[in-house]
């Protein structure tokens, strides 16, 4: 198997039917037939042993096959099969140099080499020589025929056989004309055709169908070498070009490109090699997956280890790459053109479907980058949507303004990131990252719009609050029958206010109807939440508002006068005026009443609190018992009760037994002592009297003491510590004298300030005195000035 490195041949398959892999790979390699497409040809050569196959091919195409040598004997020169380049000749021809038949060295019967290696020659071959002796043309027993009926025989295993030249080369031309020789032989050629047995598919196929025939003749070489020469070189023409159309084969069909040809040989020779059919067409189908698939992963592994890949893979990974697809789609591109240039010439079925797997496998690769690519993309727009989004809705544009505004540019502004990392070749479908990105930004808007309009409504709810609480604080502190309408039309105002506000801010919203009037009804439910919340808070603290109002109204007259008791007062008729005045404010704060609804409650507490006669004759006559012992109001629902009918009675005995000591205190309260006692004291003290006025000293001390005494009425509130009972009154005082009394003498003990007293400037001693006297004659009043009338009004209703 030594292979001639200066003329490019070695040996193909040995005497025993051993291809030779390393050999044909470097053949292959050496002559560069890999780049030849399908622009190669393929010739052979068969015929008897020792007939001059190897001298002619050398002479023909410029090889240097093992010629027999004459002077030794006529013995097996060439065995098995060899292969080398044509030389000087285009395009590429490899030529094969059969071991001949009918040798003595196989033996009459071993013929299996001989249909083997013809098979062979007749499934690669492109042209077959035909070795033959001009002498045994015409002779029925001549070494041709079983020749000729071997290669026919052969040819019937083909499946669909490719179109061959048969050229017969008649070998020592005789005198005999060619003209005379070519139809002997080519009668000779039907005939064995006719008589091979042939599969039923073919039975009427002509010789035509399958072979090319030519004849040519040569003369002897060894009796007229020149000649020989000379006729050999004008056939060595003929091979120029010869799979051009009207070339020796211009019509071959079922070629197998010149890069599967190594692997076609080998698979051919195996399949002939096992004795089996040989299907060519399934076999070209097999050569070219084969080829295809290599090729095909060449291209991808090619294409992982490219380093443009590589960088933009990694880059994809981390941010956002500028002309991705442009740049993805050239690297695809020049991957599948490879691979088509490679194999172009091969089956265009299997060619297109492994292109195909090449593709998708490709695809399959670059598709997470391009995932990524979107996946930064999309981020990135989200980012710079919320951004001007933001800015747009703090410049004071409208929110759903915006909001249309920002996600149709930002939208518009992926849409045109994709067509930058658009992949021409790949059938990707962006519309779900598409679809989550519009999910994202509505999502987005629909947070920050619900945000907005929780401040919104927030901020309000706090000015409904805000404009609600104090004028409904100062209206329960006047309660009176006019009360809850001036509250229900200070919460129309406000209400309407607010709901004015509300509505043009909603204006800039994109809220349908629904939503809207939810949003106004929340905050009109929440005005009304708030007088109630308000109204139960002031409702807890009755009894306060209740003794505050009959302590101004005792203390104080209709012009909100503090009263002077001379005695000569109708204590009684001061008491019940107050009284009234507080159990119309308990009436007041029994119930809620926002709407417009008459009830009779005032009436039934009169009845039944303030009027203990008429209550008793009324119990009388009523079966049903104390109108006050229920826990419910008639006719009014729980929710808007307050003050129970129970908690009234309750109440009210609380405030009767905590303002009897108010009522007692003014009756016995006669601070002028009787006329007599008033002479006794000028008669009996008139000496008492006299020394005071000797002596001034007595006067400052009497004066001083006046002053410390009063300044710790004042300051203790001795009349308001017995508001709430006698026994808490003692008690209170108790705990407050000496520390009241303390403060008083330290303050009058302090030395007077350095700067000079002046006019405006009175003593620091005095100063503290005064104003201790005066803060005890500040009052507020809240009475009304028609207590007595309305009091006089309601006894005479009753």
């Amino acid at each position: 198997m030594a292979t001639s490195v200066e003329c490019c041949s070695t040996q193909l398959i040995d005497g025993d039917g051993s291809f030779n892999v390393t050999g044909i790979e470097q053949l292959i390699k050496e002559v560069k037939l890999n780049e030849c497409g399908l622009s190669y040809a393929v010739v052979s050569i068969m015929g008897p042993q020792s007939s001059g196959k190897s001298t002619l091919l050398n002479h023909l195409f410029h090889t240097n096959f093992r010629e027999m040598d004459a002077f030794k004997g006529r013995s097996q020169t060439t065995k098995g099969i060899w292969m080398a380049k044509c030389n000087g000749i285009e395009p590429c021809t490899l030529v094969m140099d059969l071991e001949g038949t009918d040798g003595r060295e196989r033996g009459e019967d071993d013929t299996a080499f001989e249909k083997q290696s013809a098979l062979f020659a007749l499934a690669v071959s492109d042209i077959v020589l035909i070795n033959m002796w001009c002498h045994d043309i015409g002779r029925e027993q001549a070494a041709n025929k079983p020749l000729l009926k071997t290669v026919f025989q052969v040819m019937m295993r083909l499946f669909c056989p490719r179109k061959t030249t048969l050229m017969f080369v008649i070998r020592d031309k005789t005198r005999t004309p060619l003209e005379n020789l070519e139809p002997v032989l080519r009668e000779d050629i039907q005939k064995i055709w006719d008589s091979v047995p042939k599969p039923d598919a073919h039975k009427e196929t002509p010789l035509s169908e399958f072979f090319h025939v030519e004849v040519v003749a040569l003369s002897s070489y060894e009796e007229k070498e020149e000649l020989f020469k000379e006729q050999v070189s004008i056939l060595r023409q003929r091979f120029f070009h010869s799979i051009a159309p009207g070339g020796l084969a211009g019509d071959r069909r079922g070629v197998v490109p010149a890069s599967g040809f190594s692997f076609s040989a080998q698979e051919i020779w195996k399949v002939i090699k096992e004795n089996k059919d040989l299907d060519l067409p399934a076999h070209k189908v097999m050569v070219a997956t084969v080829r295809c698939e290599e090729i095909a992963n060449e291209k991808y592994n090619s294409f992982t280890e490219c380093e443009s890949w590589c960088q933009l893979e990694e880059a994809s990974r981390s941010d956002l790459v500028s002309g991705f697809g442009k740049k993805l789609n050239s690297l695809l591109h020049t991957s599948l053109t490879k691979y088509d240039s490679e194999a172009t010439f091969f089956d265009e079925g299997v060619r297109s479907s492994k292109r195909k797997q090449l593709e998708e496998k490709l695809l399959q690769l670059a598709q997470p980058a391009h995932q990524a690519i979107l996946g930064h993309l999309r981020s990135g727009t989200l980012e710079k949507f919320k951004e001007a989004f933001e800015k747009a809705l703090n410049g004071g544009e409208k929110f759903s303004v915006a909001a249309r505004n920002c996600t149709e540019s930002y939208m518009a502004l992926f849409d045109e990131g994709y067509q930058d990392a658009f992949v021409e070749l790949a059938n990707w479908d962006s519309s779900k990252v598409r679809e989550k990105l519009r999910r994202d930004i509505d999502a987005h808007v629909a947070s920050v719009q619900a945000a907005k309009l929780a401040e919104l409504t927030s901020s309000y709810e706090v000015r409904v609050k805000e404009a609600l609480y104090g004028p409904v604080e100062s209206l329960f502190d006047g309660a009176n029958n006019e009360t809850w309408l001036s509250i229900r039309n200070l919460l129309r105002c406000e209400t309407e206010s607010a709901v004015r506000g509300l509505s043009s801010a909603l204006s800039g919203f994109d809220l349908d109807e629904n939503a809207r009037g939810k949003m106004i009804t929340g905050l009109e439910d929440y005005a009304k939440g708030v007088i109630e919340t308000k109204a139960r808070e002031e409702a807890g603290r009755v009894v306060v508002r209740m003794k505050d109002r009959f302590s101004n109204l005792f203390a104080y007259d209709a012009d909100s006068i503090p009263r002077v008791w001379t005695g000569k007062e109708d204590i009684r008729f001061i008491t019940k005026t107050a009284r009234a005045e507080c159990l119309k404010l308990l009436s007041v704060m029994a119930t809620i009443r926002l709407d417009d609804t008459a009830d009779n409650i005032e009436k039934i507490l009169f009845t039944a609190l303030l009027d203990p006669s008429s209550s008793a004759a009324a119990t009388k006559s009523n079966k049903a018992g104390d109108p006050l012992a229920s826990s419910t109001w008639d006719q009014i629902p729980p929710s808007r009760t307050m003050i129970t009918p129970v908690q009234c009675k309750t109440l009210w005995r609380q405030f009767m037994t905590e303002t009897e000591y108010s009522e007692a205190n003014r009756r016995s309260n006669n601070w002028l002592p009787p006329p007599w006692a008033i002479v006794a004291l000028l008669i009996l003290g008139f000496n008492e009297f006299m020394t005071v006025l000797r002596n001034p000293l007595y006067l400052g001390l009497i004066f001083v003491g006046y002053l410390v005494i009063k300044a710790a009425w004042v300051q203790l509130d001795i009349p308001g510590q017995f508001r709430y009972g006698i026994l808490a009154g003692l008690l209170s005082i108790s705990t407050k004298l000496i520390p009241t009394i303390m403060n008083i003498l330290r303050k009058l003990s302090e030395p007077a300030p350095v700067a000079t007293t002046g006019a405006n400037n009175p003593p620091r001693h005095l100063t503290a005195a005064t104003k201790a006297l005066e803060n005890g004659s500040t009052r507020s009043s809240t009475a009304s000035s028609g207590n007595k009338t309305e009091y006089s009004g309601h006894n005479k209703e009753q």
